[in-house]
């Protein structure tokens, strides 16, 4: 049984925490093009990133099984591409570019299937400002935080996902075919770069590094998550932090008493509790803790205590002294419900680690997803 957690990458005592960290191209040859003509046998889709497996006449004129790497279940659920349009015998036609170690592996850029339906690696086949009308309010009058909620989705600006940056889906038409936005810069490994010219990111690249300062015995604990293998760490559960945005789809169960948010980062489920004043004395410690909350006037303000140790946020480690507050808001016009957090840790993070993230009814519901890294070993995860 898959392990239903989140994908986490862990590296040095600093946190990963810019976009183009996340993405890149692993030991793909982007200046180099890959065509092939097969069926389908299987369509293995997980998070961090599904791989579609079909047998195919390769350049060397062989019949062989291939695998390519496309993007995560989550991400491919929310743009309407789903397991049963890749069924076992279905034709298909796969352009990318080829692995630079594995011939018969790849990174799928666009596909046609045997019914003509094609596809772009970024290609969008749902609405996606779908979720429809929603009430701003409960009949009670508190703000309404039922329902599903997700951050914008992001997309390269050239849709097949070879060069460019990412930019908010909402965005994407502002910029010509793999444009890059003034003040960013194009995705490491992306065609045309010179990493791509080297013929690929190095196997072994630098751990990525940020400004979160650790204690020193945050870095040793962050020295022990780096000693777990990728297997491992790509399927971790994060925080309560971390987990709420990015990709997944959330889910809001509200009553008078008691808020339950479920998040799309699997397996991580907590309950705010709305009547209780203080925390009780005697906590079993867990990766959620425990949360009261009250509305201070439109504003739900939750504070939580009592979690394991485990990662806060990319490869951050928290103790378990961690002490979290949030603020949630929502906008009656725009219905976008916007987080504010701090995080104290004095015995990992020697500041307090501040953010906010905002997400928006979702147009897909909320629903599980398993988590299984089939990155092959000893390669860098490809781009998202």
């Amino acid at each position: 049984m898959r392990t239903r957690y989140f994908c986490l990458v862990v590296a040095s005592a600093l946190v990963a925490t810019s976009t183009e960290a996340h993405h890149s191209f692993g030991t793909f040859l982007m200046n180099e093009n890959i065509e092939l003509k097969g069926t389908v046998t299987k369509l293995e889709y997980v998070n961090p990133h599904s791989w579609l497996h079909f047998t195919a006449t390769g350049p060397d004129g062989k019949t062989a099984e291939y695998k390519c790497e496309m993007r995560s279940a989550t991400t491919l659920r929310r743009s309407g591409w789903t397991l049963e349009m890749f069924a076992p015998g279905t034709g298909v036609t796969v352009q990318g570019a080829p692995d630079r170690v594995d011939p018969h592996s790849c990174y799928v850029s666009s596909l046609v299937l045997a019914d003509g339906t094609q596809l772009d690696r970024y290609g969008q086949r749902v609405e996606a400002n779908a979720a429809g009308e929603r009430a701003a309010r409960l009949p009670s009058g508190e703000p309404n935080l039922a329902g599903d909620w997700a951050q914008e989705q992001l997309v390269m600006t050239d849709s097949k996902g070879l060069n460019g940056t990412l930019v908010p889906l909402s965005q994407v038409g502002k910029y010509a075919p793999g444009g890059v936005p003034e003040g960013q810069k194009q995705i490491p490994g992306a065609r045309g770069t010179a990493e791509a010219n080297a013929g690929g990111l190095p196997l072994n690249r630098p751990a990525p590094r940020s400004t979160i300062e650790l204690t020193g015995a945050g870095k040793a604990a962050m020295e022990k998550l780096a000693a777990l293998s990728r297997a491992v760490r790509s399927c971790m559960q994060g925080s309560i932090v971390s987990d709420w945005g990015g990709e997944p789809v959330n889910h809001i169960t509200q009553s008078s008493d008691t808020i339950k948010l479920q998040y799309g980062r699997l397996g991580l489920e907590r309950t705010i509790y709305l009547k209780m004043a203080a925390h009780p004395a005697n906590i079993t410690p867990s990766r959620a803790g425990h949360s009261i909350g009250k509305w201070e006037n439109d504003v739900l303000v939750v504070d939580t205590v009592g979690f394991l140790p485990g990662t806060l946020t990319g490869v951050t480690p928290n103790s378990d002294k961690l002490h979290v507050v949030e603020r949630f808001t929502l906008d009656p016009a725009t219905m976008m419900l916007k987080r504010e957090y701090t995080a104290d840790d004095p015995a990992y993070l020697t500041a307090q680690y501040k953010g906010s993230d905002t997400v928006a009814p979702s147009n897909v519901p909320y629903a599980a997803e398993a988590c299984e890294d089939l990155t092959p070993t000893g390669a860098p995860a490809a781009g998202r």
